[in-house]
Order: structure tokens, then C-alpha cells, then sequence
């Protein structure tokens, strides 16, 4: 057998153990941080703390409008959310799912990509103004909020955001 065999043979068997050894839904004896609530969840906690949100869509990989969820460098769990707050006539014309209606919860493997999505969101809200949006980001949880609520609207987001862990 060629060294070059043995090299790819030992590739799935190393792989296999070390996936074995990993700890699944919370943190490693190496110390790794705890494993992200699903968007599901956090979505969840929104609605039980602000008596104005509900839930509207839990995206999967096929219907997920960026095309980020399970890919690389993407979101493993998003959702969408209405506020009753925003009045309706505000936001005629926009989907049902539309962050503009309320916001969405995209969660990430970790804090550095949320950080990362909330940074890009940022820029791009800053060439263009129909994109500026509340963001609050904990751990790999990215809280995307409607611009259309006021500063004091949004905080009850921060606040509830800032109190996931």
C-alpha cells in the first residue's frame, strides 16, 4: 500500500474519532464555548419577554430568502418575527416574513459570526438607508431588528437579547 493510501485511508478514521470525542449541545472538556441556542428558542424567549412579538417563519436551507443557512460561513437556524407595534400602513407591501415587520433571529456557530453578519448589515445600512436596522448580537446570536420601531422600542430587543445566557 502507497503512503499516499495510508494518508487517505487514515482520514475518515481520524475524523470519525475525533468526532466521537466532541461534546454535542454544550461545552467541551477543552473548555469551547456552550453551544448557541436555535433561533427557534431565542425566538421563543423574545416573544415570553415582549408581549408584541410573534413568531412567523422558521426558514430551513431551501426557503431561506439569503441563502446563508447551513452553508459556510452562514447561520445554522433563522427565523422571522412581527412586532405590533409598527403600524401597518408602514409596512404595506412587504411579506409577511419581511424583517421591516418586526425583525429576525439568525443563529451562528459562534460570536464571531454574528459579529461578523452584524458588521456587514451595519455597512450596508450605511449606503443605504432602507437597510439600517437595530442589531444586538450574544454569543453566536444575532437579534436583527425593524428600523421602523423608535430607540425605545428596540431596547426592550437589547435588553431581552443581552439576557439569553
Amino acid at each position: 500500500m502507497s503512503v499516499r493510501r495510508s494518508v487517505l485511508l487514515a482520514i475518515p478514521i481520524t475524523l470519525a474519532v475525533l468526532t466521537a470525542c466532541s461534546s454535542e449541545g454544550g461545552a467541551s472538556s477543552t473548555g469551547a464555548a456552550p453551544t448557541p441556542p436555535s433561533a427557534e428558542q431565542v425566538t421563543t424567549v423574545l416573544v415570553g419577554k415582549i408581549p408584541t412579538v410573534k413568531l412567523v417563519k422558521s426558514y430551513t436551507a431551501a426557503d431561506d430568502p439569503n441563502h446563508q443557512l447551513g452553508r459556510p460561513n452562514g447561520y445554522t437556524s433563522k427565523t422571522a418575527f412581527s412586532d405590533s407595534r409598527i403600524p401597518a400602513d408602514q409596512v404595506e407591501g412587504f411579506d409577511d416574513d419581511a424583517t421591516d415587520r418586526g425583525g429576525s433571529v439568525e443563529v451562528f456557530p459562534d460570536e464571531a459570526g454574528a459579529t461578523a453578519r452584524k458588521t456587514y448589515i451595519q455597512t450596508l445600512g450605511k449606503s443605504l438607508p432602507l437597510a439600517v436596522e437595530y442589531d444586538y448580537v450574544h454569543g453566536g446570536v444575532l437579534v436583527r431588528v425593524a428600523h421602523e420601531l423608535t430607540p425605545d422600542q428596540a431596547k426592550d430587543y437589547e435588553t431581552a437579547t443581552a439576557n439569553l445566557g
